[in-house]
């Protein structure tokens, strides 16, 4: 019993260290349910007994529970009464339970003996179960080729961070693209709606730490000094590589704070910066959703949400289930919509699962951190040319803002281009128009 006891705490001890989230990329999630199975099949034979079923996944959960204690987030965090909370449960001890306890529970059924007809019957169609499983989890991410045969089409790591390159011909313009979302990874809408860009450019788009791919390198606390550092790392990449002494940059709503605040600092890498769906001071922008939100939610008699928003007062708010009622009510409120792209094969299934845990872990790491930028204050001047796509129907959070910085911003040359009839993520509503848009700013 001992010997049972020890290694299965041994392997939690392990998982809770190397992968505190749990199995995140595909080679954790096939060494997850290798290491999982063969712990099992040696405890069942170590430790006959039945009771072998329940210690040695207990003893797996409590060491692993104790070993990322450290580690902050609403995927490992106690479970929370919500939506969010729910999606973070499932997605996060669920997932990582399939994948670790469910190989483990199978073969300390093994390492037992089978014994009796039913048992052979429900260990046979588990185990054709984590087969099944360990087949769709083990297939890669990948990128379709382009067609010409002389472009550029891979996934590829820069920086510990994942990066989508594409485009018809490798001399053309690069264009680095930062998306929204703390978390959030726009590799399927880029593919979805925007690959006509590859025509112009070479289109690099990053998935940012905690997003996508990189979800796995979101590790404590991320600042916006660091996601400069992350992207000024990647811009370096993509000159070096496409030997272009100067690059564009694109950011879009979150991702175009960090934009702006890297083009401010770094102007000597970039050829031009182009914002959409424009950030500019986070705090102040949330307390206009909040008083929007609040008075949609009285005027349309939600006595609930009423109640909840009055409870915890305007922002800034210490976690991200604070921050649920907006993230939820917004899109209503201002007629948005908000598209998660993940049906295509830039994505592993892992990295489907995940995409909402990504979004609320990264966000509990990074929101807290930016509640003091205003571009208003840090950024008055571009030393590069500075072109915004602005939705007509952009959010009163956002839009009010932006029109206040864009009046007094400096640079060489400014333009805002507004998309009628488009919102928040008017670079995907209006992709043709988008794309035209880009392609006169790289030939002017």
């Amino acid at each position: 019993m001992t010997y049972v006891l020890v290694l299965a705490a041994a392997w939690g001890v392990t998982t809770g260290l190397w992968m505190p989230r749990g199995p995140l990329t595909t080679t954790e999630a096939l060494t997850s349910i290798a290491v999982s199975a063969a712990v099992g099949l040696a405890a069942g034979r170590l430790w006959r007994s039945r009771w072998t079923l329940l210690a040695a996944p207990a003893a797996f959960l409590v060491a692993l529970e104790l070993a990322r204690i450290h580690v902050r987030g609403p995927s490992v965090d106690a479970p929370h009464a919500s939506a969010f909370g729910f999606v973070a449960l499932v997605a996060g001890r669920g997932v990582h339970g399939l994948l670790s306890v469910f190989p483990m529970l199978l073969f300390t059924v093994y390492g037992r003996g089978l014994g009796r007809r039913w048992k052979r019957i429900v260990t046979g169609v588990a185990t054709a179960a984590l087969v099944v499983l360990t087949a769709l989890v083990a297939i890669p991410a990948r990128t379709a080729p382009i067609p010409t045969g002389r472009g550029v089409a891979e996934l590829t790591t820069v920086h510990g961070l994942n990066v989508m390159i594409r485009g018809v011909d490798p001399a053309r313009p690069v264009l680095l693209f930062l998306p929204g979302a703390p978390g959030g990874s726009e590799l399927g809408a880029m593919r979805k709606h925007l690959s006509a860009l590859e025509e112009h450019f070479v289109v690099a788009t990053l998935d940012r730490r905690g997003a996508g791919a990189s979800y796995a390198a979101l590790h404590g606390t991320v600042t916006m000094d660091d996601a400069i550092a992350d992207t000024v790392a990647v811009t370096d990449y993509l000159r070096t590589r496409f030997h272009q002494e100067k690059i564009f940059l694109l950011g879009h709503s979150g991702g175009s704070l960090i934009g702006a605040l890297t083009a401010h600092r770094h102007p000597e890498r970039y050829r031009a910066y182009i914002g959409t769906g424009q950030a500019v001071d986070v705090e102040a922008s949330d307390k206009l959703f909040y008083d929007d939100i609040l008075s949609w939610a009285r005027a349309g008699g939600r006595t609930e949400l009423v109640r909840r928003l009055t409870e915890q007062g305007p922002p800034p708010w210490k976690d991200v289930y604070a921050y649920e009622p907006i993230m939820l009510n917004e899109n209503a409120v201002y007629h948005q919509s908000t598209e998660f792209v993940i049906d295509v094969p830039e994505y592993t299934l892992l990295q489907r699962v995940h995409t909402l845990n990504a979004v609320l872990d990264t966000w509990t790491a990074y929101y807290p951190q930016i509640q003091d930028v205003d571009l208003r204050r840090e950024v008055r001047s571009l030393a590069v040319p500075a072109y915004f796509v602005q939705g007509s129907d952009e959010m009163r959070g956002l839009a009010v803002l932006f029109d206040e910085w864009y009046a007094t911003l400096e640079a060489p040359e400014k333009h805002l281009e507004t998309f009628e009839g488009a919102g928040h993520r008017a670079m995907f509503e209006q992709p043709d128009r988008f794309v035209a848009f880009l392609a006169s700013v790289s030939a002017g």
